[in-house]
């Protein structure tokens, strides 16, 4: 992350923070002031000797940047790295060793608190990784409460991380200040077995080190690591605002025992804005990746996005090139396959822009009647961040629409008119 933090220094492109701010919540403020631009906290009131990164990826461009590829390429380029896992290199002497802390205060961490009715500070940055016999490595990210001088309470979800501990794996690392490549990767959830650090090396080439107190492998350039043990301690986790912008219901969570932390000898912690651009395009890209998969299975996808309004997890654009009558309605089944968290889907054809609202929005008015081209999925497993599905079941009702052209239809009946010389026109020359 430091290196990446400082190529985006020399692009004009990170906003430094000279003056002391307050971990309680005026770095949020200043976070979401300046959402989606990558900033640097220089000096923290209650944390003396840490910086605090954040929208480090905050956008789909810098991403991007990060990745060495395009902005139409990420998605490829996930996908590559997830089908084609390799090994980094394992080195000694790592920078996130500098510093050796065997009794350590999470107090002098920035955790942050973020709204007025949080249940205590956070840690949002925060990547657990866990190591199975069978199953290898794992890599995800996990919201941290903090409740202790040594203790947090984590968010696991019944994911692979739960079954890793339900298996007996109790030792992690949580690790901070992470490079864009190895951050993507760990949002990744994909076949358990698949690790996410063999993800993150096929992203751009990484190097690990062994922690200090177990035989976890951590990325060797980053800031800060936890290493502790999930205990049989349960504690109420939240209340926490999620990726929705509302408020998570509170829920008896796993606490994990911190007994050590190392760190860089100039630490640069890091935090996500919770509902901000960065939370939504990491959790968001992995999922338009899996969809794309899955779309491209049974037709031809074009590109796949999940929107802003949807909160970059519930609700799905998908572009195809349709070739078949059914094509539309095959792909907002292989849609719903590839996110299991999706609640709506609108299919498009090629010549729509799906980043574009008002675009999708005039192919719902001129291409589609909702009594021939909507799918209706009632009483679905959904999002438990949908704050009107059942929170506790995740029951929902799910729909497509297949907003594509029928086969055969008359274009000039759907394509916009244009004008023609209406892109050489230049205005001042006419009111000289």
């Amino acid at each position: 992350m430091r290196d990446f933090l400082n190529e985006l220094e020399k692009e004009g492109e990170l906003i430094n923070i000279v003056r002391p701010v307050s971990t309680k919540f005026e770095a949020a403020a200043i976070m979401k002031k300046l959402d989606g631009k990558p900033v640097l906290f220089h000096k923290l009131k209650e944390c003396e000797g840490f910086k605090l990164a954040a929208n480090v990826c905050g956008n789909r461009r810098i991403l991007a940047k990060a990745l060495g590829v395009s902005e139409n390429a990420i998605l490829r380029k996930l996908n590559d790295a997830i089908e084609n896992p390799s090994k980094g290199e394992i080195v000694e002497d790592a920078p996130c060793q500098q510093v050796v802390d065997r009794k350590p205060d999470l107090r002098k961490l920035p955790f942050l608190i973020f709204g007025e009715h949080d249940g205590g500070p956070y840690a949002t940055a925060s990547i657990i990784i866990a190591y199975d016999r069978e199953y290898g490595f794992n890599a995800s990210f996990h919201r941290l409460m903090l409740i202790d001088r040594n203790k947090v309470v984590a968010r696991i979800l019944p994911r692979h991380l739960d079954e890793f501990i339900r298996r007996g794996n109790r030792n992690v690392a949580i690790t901070f200040g992470n490079h864009p490549a190895f951050m993507i990767a760990a949002a990744v959830s994909w076949k358990i077995g698949i690790s996410e650090l063999d993800i993150a090396n096929s992203l751009r080439k990484m190097r690990y080190a062994r922690c200090v107190t177990n035989e976890l492998l951590v990325p060797a350039d980053c800031e800060v690591v936890m290493e502790g043990v999930v205990t049989d301690e349960l504690a109420d986790e939240g209340p926490i605002f999620d990726i929705t912008g509302t408020y998570d219901v509170v829920r008896k969570q796993r606490v994990i025992e911190i007994e050590c932390v190392t760190m860089r000898r100039d630490p640069i912690f890091q935090a996500i804005l919770l509902a901000g651009s960065e939370h939504k395009t990491l959790m968001g890209t992995p999922r338009e990746a899996t969809i794309y998969k899955e779309v491209g299975k049974v037709c031809e996808c074009l590109d796949v996005r999940l929107t802003p309004g949807g909160c970059k997890w519930l609700h799905a654009v998908v572009k195809i090139k349709k070739r078949h009558d059914d094509d539309g309605r095959k792909a907002i089944e292989a849609a719903f396959r590839g996110h299991g968290s999706l609640k709506h889907v609108i299919v498009v054809d090629e010549d729509i822009n799906i980043d574009d609202p008002v675009e999708l929005e005039w192919a719902l008015a001129t291409r589609v009647q909702l009594d021939k081209r909507l799918v209706l999925k009632p009483n679905e497993y959904g999002s438990s961040l949908d704050p009107s599905a059942d929170q506790y079941t995740r029951k929902t009702c799910k729909a497509g629409i297949d907003a594509t052209l029928p086969l055969g239809a008359d274009l000039k009946l759907f394509k916009k008119a244009t004008i023609p010389g209406e892109e050489s026109i230049k205005i001042e020359d006419y009111i000289k």
